[in-house]
C-alpha cells in the first residue's frame, strides 16, 4: 500500500516512510544478494561483506572506537539486552560475595520500553534492586543534583539521549560530568532512538555503556536497530543458539533491512547532502509551524523548550481542547500527527513524561505531538500550515455549538422494500457492490462536526461510489436525538444506512445501536476512512 497522496505526515518520532534508496537496498538484498552471511561459498561471503561494511559505516557514523555494534531488531531488543547485560553483571558481583544492592536510577520520562524491561529482569533474576525515578525540571532536564546524591551506590543508571514526546535533548555531558565525579560503578544506559541522525554522536568518547538505535525511526525499515557497548562493559546475550553476530547474538541476521539501513547510514555520512535538511533548515521548518499554531489557536501553549529540544518535534496543548479532539481533527484535514498522551475512546490519559515536567494537568492531558522528518520540503511545510489554519478555522466556528435534533430529521429516507437483515461490515473494496445491491442506500458521517468539515474535501475514495447523499450525524448527537424507546417502525423508516468515521470503531458502535433497537438495515464502513482511503 501507498499512503494517499493527500496525506502530510507528521509522526515521524513514532515511525518514518523508507527512504527510496534504503527500498531499493533491500530489494537488491532480496533478489540478488540472499545468502547466508555464516555460509562459507562465495554468495554467502558476499553477504558477509555486505554486514560488515555497513557496520564499519555505522561504527564511523556513530563514533564507536573499540566498542562492540551488534545488528538486533529494533530498539525494544536493544533495550531488553542492555538491561540484562548491566543487572547479570550484578548478579556476577553478588556470586563473588560482594554485596550489591544499590539502587537503579530510571530517568523520569525514559520510555516505557526501559522500565517495564528493568521489572521484568530485576524480578526474573531475582535481584529485587530498589528503583528511583531521577526527576527532571520544567525544561525536562535531569536534576543533577539528586544524580550526585544517588549515584555512588548505583548499579544501573538510564536516561535519554532526546525524548519521544518532547524532543528534549538530555544534558548529557552534564550526567557523564557527576558519573565520572562520583566515581560510581553504576552501568550507563543511554536511549539513542531519536538521536540517530539528529544528533552529532561520539560514543566511544563517552562513558556511555548501552546505546541501543531503531532504524524505523530514520528513514530504515521496521525490524532492524543496533546496539552499541563500549568496550570492557559486560555483556549478556540475549538470545543464544547460534554464532551470529561473533557469538553475541543468534538468528540468521535480517540482510535487506541490514542493507536498508546501511542506505540511510550512507546519507549520514556524507552530512544528508541532498536528502536531509540540516539542524537550521528543521529549526526554521518548525518555527514555522509553531507560528501557524499559533495563529490556528491563539492560545496554544508549548510543551517544550525551543532552545534545547529536536528540531523535529512540537508538543502543544490548546486550552479546552483535548488532545483527542485535536487528534481527529487533524486526522480528518490529512493530517497525521499523535496525542502527547495515551487516549481511549473515553478519557485521555495525561502523559506521564509532561507530568513529570511539572506542567499543569490540562496541558498534560491535552498534549498532541507533530513531528517532521528530514525529508521534508518547503511544499509539504506550506501545505501542513495551511492545513492547520484549517483546522483553527473549523473549531473556532464551532465553539460553543451543541448538536441540534434537526441534524436526526436528515436520515429519513424510504424504506427499500424486501430488504434483508445485516449486521455485518462492509469492507472498501465491497463499496461499490453494495451500493449496486442498495442504490437508495445513504451515508452517514458518524464522526464529529468538526472532523466532518476539516476533511470533507479530503475523501477521494468518494468519488468511485454513486452519488449518494452524505449526512454528518456525530455519534453523541444520534444517542442524544435518537431516545433509547425509539419504535421499530420508525427505525425502520429510516431506510438503508452505510455509517462511517476515522477508525471504524464509532461507526460500528452507531451500527450496533440502531440495531439493538430494530433497524435491520444498518451496516458499518470497516475501517473506516483510514481504510477507504487505501482502496
Amino acid at each position: 500500500m501507498h499512503a494517499p497522496a493527500h496525506e502530510i505526515y507528521l509522526d515521524c518520532n513514532a515511525t518514518t516512510p523508507v527512504l527510496p534508496a534504503a527500498a531499493d537496498a533491500a530489494l537488491r538484498t532480496l533478489k540478488g544478494q540472499f545468502g547466508n552471511p555464516s555460509s562459507s561459498h562465495s554468495t554467502g561471503l558476499r553477504a558477509k561483506a555486505l554486514l560488515d561494511g555497513v557496520r564499519a559505516r555505522a561504527a564511523r557514523v556513530l563514533g564507536t572506537g573499540a566498542g562492540q555494534l551488534l545488528f538486533v531488531s529494533g530498539a525494544t531488543e536493544g533495550i531488553q539486552t542492555a538491561v540484562l547485560s548491566a543487572l547479570c553483571a550484578v548478579q556476577a558481583r553478588r556470586a563473588a560475595g560482594e554485596r550489591v544492592d544499590g539502587p537503579i536510577l530510571l530517568g523520569a520520562t525514559e520510555h516505557k520500553a526501559v522500565p517495564q524491561a528493568i521489572a521484568h529482569w530485576n524480578r526474573l533474576l531475582g535481584l529485587n534492586l530498589p528503583v528511583l525515578t531521577v526527576p527532571v525540571n520544567a525544561q525536562g532536564l535531569h536534576d543533577l543534583a539528586f544524580l550526585q546524591q544517588h549515584l555512588p551506590g548505583a548499579t544501573l543508571l538510564c536516561t535519554m539521549a532526546a525524548n519521544n514526546e518532547t524532543g528534549v535533548v538530555s544534558d548529557l555531558a552534564g550526567i557523564e560530568a557527576v558519573l565520572q565525579g562520583s566515581g560510581s560503578r553504576a552501568l550507563w544506559l543511554v536511549d539513542c532512538v531519536q538521536a540517530l541522525g539528529k544528533l552529532a554522536l561520539n560514543l566511544a568518547a563517552t562513558r556511555i555503556d548501552y546505546a541501543p538505535f531503531s532504524g524505523h525511526k530514520l528513514y530504515a525499515p521496521k525490524g532492524i536497530g543496533m546496539l552499541y557497548v563500549r568496550a570492557g562493559s559486560p555483556y549478556t546475550a540475549l538470545m543464544a543458539g547460534g554464532g551470529q553476530e561473533g557469538g553475541s547474538r543468534a538468528g540468521t541476521e535480517n540482510m535487506p533491512g541490514i542493507a536498508a539501513l546501511g542506505a540511510v547510514l550512507e546519507v549520514l555520512e556524507a552530512g544528508g547532502e541532498g536528502v536531509f535538511r540540516s539542524h537550521a533548515q528543521l529549526a526554521r521548518d518548525r518555527a514555522r509551524l509553531a507560528d501557524a499554531l499559533r495563529a490556528a489557536f491563539p492560545a496554544v501553549v508549548f510543551n517544550m523548550p525551543f532552545d534545547g529540544s529536536l528540531p523535529t518535534t512540537l508538543n502543544f496543548s490548546v486550552p479546552g481542547l483535548e488532545s483527542k479532539t485535536l487528534l481527529n481533527v487533524f486526522d480528518a484535514a490529512g493530517m497525521r500527527i499523535s496525542a502527547g498522551s495515551a487516549c481511549s475512546a473515553a478519557k485521555a490519559e495525561p502523559s506521564y513524561v509532561l507530568q513529570a515536567m511539572g506542567l499543569p494537568e490540562w496541558q498534560t492531558v491535552g498534549a498532541v505531538r507533530l513531528s517532521i522528518g528530514a525529508t521534508v520540503d518547503d511544499a509539504f511545510i506550506d501545505e501542513a500550515c495551511t492545513r492547520i489554519a484549517r483546522c483553527g478555522e473549523v473549531l473556532q466556528a464551532l465553539a460553543g455549538e451543541r448538536p441540534t435534533e434537526a441534524a436526526a430529521v436528515q436520515l429519513q429516507v424510504q424504506v427499500e422494500a424486501g430488504d434483508a437483515p445485516d449486521a455485518h461490515g462492509v469492507c472498501a473494496p465491497a463499496l461499490a457492490a453494495f451500493f449496486e445491491r442498495h442504490p437508495h442506500a445513504r451515508l452517514v458521517d458518524v464522526r464529529d462536526v468538526a472532523e466532518h468539515q476539516a476533511g470533507a474535501h479530503l475523501l477521494p475514495w468518494r468519488d468511485a461510489l454513486p452519488a449518494a447523499p452524505t449526512l454528518n450525524l456525530p455519534l453523541d448527537t444520534l444517542r442524544h436525538t435518537m431516545p433509547a424507546d425509539t419504535s421499530a417502525e420508525v427505525l425502520q423508516s429510516f431506510g438503508p444506512v452505510l455509517m462511517f468515521c476515522r477508525s471504524g470503531a464509532r461507526s460500528r458502535q452507531a451500527a450496533a445501536w440502531l440495531r439493538e433497537r430494530g433497524h435491520t438495515q444498518v451496516w458499518h464502513l470497516e475501517g473506516g476512512l483510514a481504510l477507504a482511503e487505501m482502496a
